[in-house]
């Protein structure tokens, strides 16, 4: 299919600034997840690959051809947008053949592309049913079908999920990850805003902040290695807790004094210099376990959450936000109750001016 590669690339309107020096490659075969809050740029950066928004700065290249000044309909990128945007007039077979039809294909090769689209999508019962004869995520992978027929080098989905309900989310995230696969040469970029989509289906995944990159990496690589307090309490749900303290011991472990007399050792590693400096002590609520020894954090109970596979426990922080810890299994009576807990050192992480100190 196609590599793209993004250099310096900026949007602006007027004098408002979206983005700024954005620079990326992306390898033929990858699913590129943009995640980040709301208003960060992530669907700016997919239309400008598109073409639908322009460039202000630098350069987009496809396949080693840059593409800024040319048209959407000569990039070779298939489109799917949150809404369906499906003829209601038209049968299935209809909306998916619809874009051969005005680039006059051949019959054959249309009728060819639609059974062949229909046939991964599962889509071949429906074939000749009207959009309002289809539930939400059969009209949605009718969308995925129109942009596959076209054989496009990039396919980009612009939050294709946001308008299903919870089940019907799932359920087509699923069939997404699963078309991938029976497309392992196509290269996607997806939008989401939600976590669980990233982790579940991304290659890797882009965090866009403060009108750039926040950090590039592999899921798992986002969740375990944050290069930043904004990645680290962005990915992952709920947020990574926080606690200020300061460096009383180095070496292969870092051992922290915390400000409210608990102590956390950590295996990210430390040199003499850093004695006395200040940092933040992060750690992940499913990180927390209970102890009688030494605690990283020692709270009352202030609010509970039974879910089943995990106890949610808020406890009152007296300042900054509250501490949130999972217990696994179905835990009564911990209201109102003191708590200490602990975390493995390999489970803590420590971030001075807001970055990680395993990549200063």
């Amino acid at each position: 299919m196609a590599e793209l590669k993004m250099t310096g690339i900026a949007k602006s309107y007027g004098d408002v600034s979206v983005l700024e020096d954005i620079n990326l490659d992306i390898k033929t075969g990858e699913l590129i997840v943009f995640v980040g809050p709301s208003g960060c740029g992530k669907s700016t950066l997919l239309r400008m690959v598109a073409g639908l928004e322009k460039i202000t700065a630098g350069e987009l290249e496809i396949d080693g051809v840059v593409v800024n000044n040319i048209p959407p309909a000569e990039r070779g990128i298939a489109m799917v947008f949150q809404s369906y945007a499906l003829y209601p007039h038209m049968t299935v077979r209809e909306n998916m053949a619809f874009a051969l039809k005005l680039a006059k294909k051949p019959k054959a090769e249309i009728e060819a592309a639609v059974a062949k689209a229909a046939k991964i999508l599962q889509l071949e019962d429906y074939l000749d049913r009207l959009p309002k004869a289809l539930s939400g995520g059969q009209r949605q992978r009718v969308a995925i079908g129109r942009s596959i027929v076209r054989d496009p080098k990039v396919y980009l989905f612009d939050e294709p999920l946001s308008n299903l309900d919870a089940a019907l989310r799932v359920a087509t995230r699923i069939e997404i990850a699963q078309l991938k696969e029976s497309m392992p040469e196509s290269t996607m970029i997806y939008v989401t805003h939600d976590q669980v989509e990233a982790m579940t289906l991304a290659t890797r995944i882009v965090v866009l902040a403060n009108k750039g990159i926040a950090q590039v990496g592999t899921p798992l690589d986002l969740y375990e290695r944050p290069e930043n307090e904004f990645v680290a309490r962005f990915i992952g749900s709920p947020a990574m807790n926080l606690w200020p303290g300061e460096v009383i011991a180095t070496g292969p472990q870092t051992r922290v004094k915390l400000a409210d007399g608990c102590e956390a050792i950590s295996d990210v590693p430390t040199s003499e210099g850093d004695i006395g400096l200040k940092v933040n002590v992060g750690v992940r609520p499913e990180d927390l376990r209970a102890t009688e020894n030494t605690p990283v954090f020692t709270g009352t109970v202030d609010f509970t959450e039974l879910l089943g596979e995990v106890t949610q426990i808020y406890f009152d922080a007296t300042s900054g936000d509250p501490v949130i810890a999972k217990l696994p299994g179905i835990v009564h009576g911990l209201r109102g109750t003191q708590i200490r807990l602990t975390a493995a050192p390999d489970k803590v992480h420590l971030f001075a001016d807001g970055r990680s100190l395993l990549y200063r």
